[in-house]
C-alpha cells in the first residue's frame, strides 16, 4: 500500500467548511477513518467499536475531521476524556466536541442501578443489570 502523499496528509488536517463538513462519508473515506481510529488501549477501542456501530451511516466529514483530532490525542487521554475525567479545552473545535459526544453517548456504564458493564475475564464486556 502506498504511504499517504502530503498532500493528502495536509487535507485531512484542513478543517472542512459549509457544505463540505455536513457531506456524508463515502466508504473509500470511512475505511480510512476506522483504520485511523485503530487505538493500543483496549478501552478506546471499545469506545470506538460501539461509536461506529450506532453512528457509522450517519457520519460526515466534518465528524471525520473531529474524530481525526481526537485520535491525535495520546491513549491515555483520549479514554479521560470519553471518561469524563476530563474535558476538552476552551481552544476545542465544535466538531471535536460533537463526536467526543458521540464516543460518549455510547457509554452504558453507571454506579447506579441503570447497565453496568462487567469484565467476564477474556471475554467480551457484556452488559448485566443490577
Amino acid at each position: 500500500m502506498d504511504a499517504p502523499r502530503p498532500a493528502e496528509e495536509e487535507a485531512c488536517r484542513a478543517r472542512p467548511v459549509g457544505t463540505v463538513a455536513q457531506t456524508r462519508l463515502d466508504a473509500r473515506g470511512l475505511s480510512k477513518l476506522k483504520w485511523r481510529c485503530r487505538r493500543g488501549l483496549l478501552e478506546n477501542d471499545l469506545f470506538i467499536e460501539r461509536f461506529f456501530s450506532v453512528h457509522e451511516a450517519d457520519l460526515t466529514v466534518g465528524h471525520a475531521w473531529g474524530l481525526h483530532m481526537l485520535m491525535d490525542l495520546a491513549d491515555n487521554d483520549l479514554l479521560d476524556l470519553l471518561l469524563k475525567r476530563k474535558e476538552p479545552g476552551a481552544e476545542t473545535t465544535e466538531e471535536v466536541r460533537e463526536v467526543l459526544e458521540m464516543l460518549r453517548s455510547g457509554r452504558h456504564v453507571s454506579c447506579g442501578g441503570g447497565s453496568r458493564l462487567r469484565d467476564q475475564g477474556h471475554d467480551n464486556f457484556k452488559e448485566t443489570r443490577q
